[in-house]
């Protein structure tokens, strides 16, 4: 890899993400560690490190400030599925879940047509809200999301679309729409200061949305299969998606945008 690359996070330092940087966003390294498709990616939180797992049944750990790989550990005989580092696992059947931002109240999305939040300090009583939605018809979803402000609940799905809601109210905000997915479980993230949303594609592509618009940003061509993980970096400006093979996404200045 180029050195302007493994030393692009330290050059961006500062650097607050915005449209206008996301669209200079290129390929830095690209990495063929895997002989198979890679089914899940975490970063740890400081955003340090990025562990993958693959159908291979291999996980590997790589390092984000380097730019490389640092280990790879095989698992012949359980396989490896939904690596993460910490939190709970994202099933693509029903229901699916996850916490918010603070990991005190949890939402589970069941049957595609109903979310319910509890609190964790007293889950046991119940759901203290539940939002009602009209049961989606021709895909299913496959992943529920906060945004690290707490504000919205993204909900990706095995069709062409994602559905971003008022965290507090259930009202859909945002459909996004416009990305091929052919039954795939796709999945898409929030940037961490959640003003955007990134989701893979199944002909190769990864799309960017404004969260607060619900416009689309940009389009970038990752060249290799069906990008079926994508996350942005908890700390750095740093992009991951995968795929056969892992890629590693930066900011290109080609000119003063400090």
């Amino acid at each position: 890899m180029r050195d302007e690359a493994r030393t692009s996070n330290s050059n961006v330092e500062g650097l607050k993400l915005s449209e206008q940087v996301v669209k200079t966003f290129r390929a830095a390294r690209v990495f063929h560690e895997n002989a198979d498709r890679v089914n899940a990616i975490d970063f740890s939180t400081n955003g340090e490190t990025l562990i993958t797992s693959s159908d291979d049944e291999s996980i590997v750990i790589y390092d984000c400030q380097q730019g490389s790989s640092k280990k790879t550990l095989n698992s012949k005989k359980y396989g490896v599925d939904l690596i993460r580092f910490t939190g709970l696992m994202h099933l693509t059947g029903r229901p699916v879940a996850n916490f918010d931002p603070e990991g005190l109240i949890f939402a589970a999305g069941i049957n595609s047509e109903m979310i319910k939040l509890y609190d964790l300090r007293s889950f046991d009583k119940g759901p203290f809200s539940t939002f009602q939605l009209v049961k989606e018809k021709d895909c299913e979803w496959t992943n529920l999301k906060f945004s690290a402000d707490g504000k919205m609940i993204m909900l990706s799905t095995n069709g062409t679309l994602i559905r971003l809601l008022d965290a507090f109210t259930g009202q859909i905000k945002h459909t996004l729409t416009g990305f091929a997915n052919k039954n795939y479980s796709i999945e898409a993230s929030f940037s961490p200061d959640a003003q955007f949303v990134f989701s893979g594609s199944s002909d190769g592509k990864l799309h960017c949305w404004n969260a607060e618009t619900g416009n689309r940003v940009a389009v970038f061509n990752a060249e290799h299969g069906c990008v079926q993980c994508i996350q942005f970096n908890p700390k750095f400006m740093l992009l991951a998606s995968a795929c056969n093979h892992l890629i590693f996404w930066l900011p290109h200045l080609d000119y003063d945008m400090q």
